[in-house]
């Protein structure tokens, strides 16, 4: 996959450890998303995100990303491909800093990376939000998810799982 074709607006890449004071000042920022996905976000929090991939998945099909503003990093989305199954991308987290929000800007992120990744051939994608965060729903409903019917337990709170056709 060509990381950089995920996005016109912004450059894109893979985030690693060096990019770990500015992904947590990110992610710091957004503390309502802790509240309802604990625990709080720390360093090495960030580092397992990094790496940890759901069952049957392998590391090449990881991508941890970063969405820069010239040298700032703006957003970060954790992108699984082929799971759970090969026509289905599955983001395993993103945030927008929290002074970005509420214009429009992720759901544009959003839209231009399900776009190339329908490109790819994909078909799918999936997510799944703590049912005790209305932003989060709302936010994924806004951009054409439905729950699936499944939750399991998230560890201290309930996960909605939620997909949605991108072809």
């Amino acid at each position: 996959m060509n990381i950089s074709a995920l996005s016109t607006l912004f450059s894109v890449r893979r985030l690693t450890s060096a990019d770990l004071p500015e992904a947590l000042l990110l992610c710091e920022g957004n503390p309502q998303y802790y509240l309802h996905c604990p625990p709080p976000v720390t360093k090495e929090s960030i580092l397992h995100d990094m790496t940890v991939l759901p069952p049957r998945t392998a590391p090449k099909d990881k991508y941890y990303l970063g969405f820069f503003d010239d040298n700032e990093l703006i957003a970060i989305m954790d992108l699984i491909l082929n799971y759970p199954n090969a026509k289905t991308a599955f983001v395993g987290f993103f945030m927008l800093k929290r002074e970005k929000q509420g214009a429009g800007l992720g759901s544009k992120i959003v839209s231009e990376c399900f776009s190339e990744l329908s490109r790819l051939g994909y078909e799918y994608i999936r997510l799944g939000y703590s049912e005790n965060n209305p932003q989060s729903k709302a936010f994924w409903r806004k951009n054409g998810f439905s729950p699936t019917g499944v939750e399991y337990d998230g560890g201290g709170y309930t996960v909605v799982v939620m997909e949605r056709k991108i072809i």
